[in-house]
């Protein structure tokens, strides 16, 4: 059985549900060597299939698009199995990824974990990390990888890209000791950037493209496009911001719908997407949802799952934009929105509409 996970950063609509984490694999299945995902495949169409043949409703499909595009979004691509059945708007576009950059660095991760290059129960103290004053505390310091990738460090210092909801949440230094609390934590997700770069010696949108953009295919990528952003007033850790089109999300999508898995090819390491998208803290937010390893988790009965009609995978950047892996209907779904300028975000409410738009349009 595959496993949903779930983050949507919107406070009204966050959430949902996880559905068994533990799965058997093929025995024979062939995995990929780390020479072997240097190569850089053709670059070529994801296969494509009529809504029809693949038993969706073209009409509401239609109806779906016109929506999203009169509320203001850009793009949307839907994808059955490992074909797409629909795609509208600016699909080629490498917009700003927002808060989707993590679940983008959590599967890299996956691969030095496995070779043990990376340790995840490595403190903040054996690894040197600190920042600027006021600095780590000695229990600060006790923080691992591991609670980093969880949020549930235990250090509430400032951190780049907080949003004004971030900072009126983050609790008071020493509040929490670290692995006992989680919060959903910019300092974590940007000290995990820096800490894999030190443990690697590896660039983060540079492996990226070499780890998981060239081998499955990505036809948009480009390293240019991303990059760092260090708010030196703030903290010494800066956010590393992705761009990616939703074509080429969609077929981040495709992997994780598939456990890692690219054209029978074990590509993102088993054993860490299985770790990954396990629920280590319940109920965020008071909705239902959890949290894995840089992964929302959806939780029966929440939000989201009961909007999505499934288990699989989610994550949002700032509320608008989507991915969406529903295991149960073999579903992946990416929407997009142009936040380089001036916007106003779509209301909870044309969230849960578009929601249920995509719903109506499945096969029965």
């Amino acid at each position: 059985m595959k496993r949903l996970a779930l983050f949507y950063i919107g406070l009204c609509l966050v959430v949902a549900a996880c559905n068994g984490l533990a799965q058997t694999r093929d025995a024979g299945l062939e995995t990929v060597t780390p020479d072997e995902t240097e190569r850089s495949t053709e670059k070529a169409d994801l296969a494509t299939i009529t809504p029809e043949e693949a038993g969706w409703s073209a009409e509401k499909l239609d109806e779906l698009a016109e929506y999203v595009d009169s509320v203001g979004y850009t793009a949307l691509v839907v994808a059955q199995g490992d074909k797409v059945v629909f795609s509208w708007g600016e699909v080629t576009k490498n917009y700003q990824a927002h808060s989707i950059r993590k679940p983008l660095l959590s599967a890299l991760y996956g691969f030095y974990v496995a070779d043990g290059t990376i340790d995840l129960d490595l403190t903040m103290d054996k690894l040197g990390i600190d920042d600027i004053p006021p600095s780590l505390t000695p229990e600060e310091k006790q923080a691992t990888i591991r609670h980093l990738l969880q949020g549930r460090s235990g250090v509430y210092h400032p951190a780049a890209a907080e949003v004004a909801s971030m900072i009126a949440k983050r609790p008071e230094r020493g509040s929490h000791a670290p692995g006992t609390f989680f919060y959903y934590n910019n300092w974590d997700f940007n000290a995990a950037g820096t800490i894999f770069r030190q443990l690697t010696g590896k660039d983060i949108f540079e492996e990226f493209e070499r780890r998981i953009a060239k081998p499955i295919g990505m036809q948009d990528f480009d390293t240019d496009l991303c990059h760092y952003n260090l708010e030196e007033k703030r903290s010494q850790h800066p956010s590393y911001r992705f761009r990616i089109s939703a074509r080429d999300l969609a077929r981040f999508g495709i992997l994780y719908l598939h456990d890692g898995v690219w054209e029978g090819k074990q590509l993102i390491p088993a054993d860490w997407i299985e770790e990954s998208t396990r629920t280590y803290s319940k109920d965020i937010e008071g909705v239902g949802a959890g949290f894995g390893y840089m992964w929302g988790t959806i939780l029966e009965g929440g939000v989201l799952y009961k909007m999505l009609g499934g288990t699989g995978l989610f994550f949002s950047g700032i509320g608008v934009h989507h991915l969406v892996i529903v295991d149960d209907l073999d579903l992946v779904f990416v929407l997009r929105f142009d936040t380089d300028s001036n916007w106003t975000p779509p209301s909870p409410e044309s969230t849960r509409k578009l929601y249920g738009l995509l719903l109506a349009a499945r096969p029965e």
